[in-house]
């Protein structure tokens, strides 16, 4: 078989593609097909080693793919061959709480899904929802997750704001929708306007163009403000989100990073007054559980979902999806397709 390890860090040539043997799955394990992956934004920061958790040299990228499970081990009792499966980001988190005992995740400490075959505990295993095919499913364990678990405690007639057009935004839009959310959505380009729109957003601004973006949010809610923010946008834009998030909402953070490119330093008193005064909860979230990733899943057949994908590259050209997420400005998925 195929499959491209990371085998130096810091540019996209230190990912190369090996020929291998196809791996043999132990007694509670499954071996499966790749049919599709995707990529995220982490593998780029793992990739470039900006990522929180440092990924083992040689790992097989991406944490993100469905396949068909071809052989099973003597041991398994959840999946049997033919079933189509995706893989769970945190490979050993069921339920709960995360620690760092259960942080092990594909394409980063454990192997993942750049390749032909992968070997996975049946445990970090879930079934692909009946309504999507291969390419759609590998789009959900890190963006789609990350999304649902933002969204947990959103109601109907919430009013909810996500920064951005990229996979975990769309998701936002499309599940915030779901839940009957009014969604407020912020994007660097007029051209998405429309398209954004058409996912379900109800007002979207371009922040390059009003940059007091926060004072038009208030203004649409009527001075109340937004329930939640999906913060992706990192330290650019958190001071903004607080102004524009109601009292007692919360800001759902996905990324301490600086996504934008704009803001250097950020006055803390920008941040703790806000936080404190309107009593507004800052929540880190980090994708979610295998138990949470099977609720979302039951959601999207119950409702018919659909991700977006933008683009699809074959298996040989996987690096070119690397170079095409890296020069900014997706909406929705890319996907790398094994067939």
């Amino acid at each position: 078989m195929k499959a491209y390890h990371l085998e130096s860090f810091g540019s996209i040539d230190g990912i190369r593609l090996r020929e291998q043997a196809i791996p043999t799955p132990q007694a509670q394990d499954v071996l499966v097909k790749i049919k599709a992956a995707s990529i995220n934004r982490r593998d780029q920061y793992i990739l470039h080693q900006t990522y929180p958790l440092p990924a083992k040299t040689g790992v097989v990228p991406l944490s993100d793919g469905a396949g068909e499970v071809v052989a099973v081990g003597k041991d398994v009792t959840r999946f049997r061959v033919g079933d189509r499966v995706m893989g769970n980001y945190f490979a050993r988190w069921r339920d709960g709480r995360i620690g760092m005992d259960i942080m092990d995740q594909l394409g980063c400490t454990l192997d993942g899904m750049l390749a032909e075959y992968a070997v996975l505990h049946e445990d970090s295993v879930v079934q692909v929802p009946a309504n999507l095919g291969y390419a759609e499913a590998s789009t959900l364990p890190c963006s789609a997750l990350t999304a649902w678990s933002a969204l947990t405690n959103v109601r109907a007639g919430n009013a909810v704001l996500t920064v951005g057009s990229g996979g975990v935004s769309v998701f936002v839009i499309q599940f915030a929708k779901m839940r009957g959310a009014k969604v407020f959505v912020l994007t660097s380009r007029d051209e998405k306007i429309e398209k954004l729109k058409a996912l379900g957003a109800d007002h979207v601004l371009n922040y390059k163009i009003n940059s007091a973006w926060s004072k038009t949010i208030l203004e649409l809610t009527h001075g109340a403000g937004v329930n939640l923010v999906v913060e992706t946008g990192g330290i650019d834009t958190v001071a903004q989100s607080l102004q524009a998030t109601a009292m007692g909402g919360e800001i759902a953070l996905l990324s301490p990073a600086t996504t934008l490119g704009n803001v250097d330093v950020v006055d803390a008193r920008a941040i703790l007054t806000p936080l404190f005064v309107r009593c507004i909860t800052l929540q880190p979230r980090f994708v979610g559980s295998r138990l949470e990733f099977e609720a979302m899943n039951r959601a999207i057949e119950q409702h018919n979902l659909h991700p977006l994908i933008e683009k699809t590259f074959s298996f040989g050209a996987a690096r070119d999806a690397y170079r095409y997420l890296a020069a900014g400005e997706v909406m929705g998925k890319i996907v790398i397709a094994m067939e």
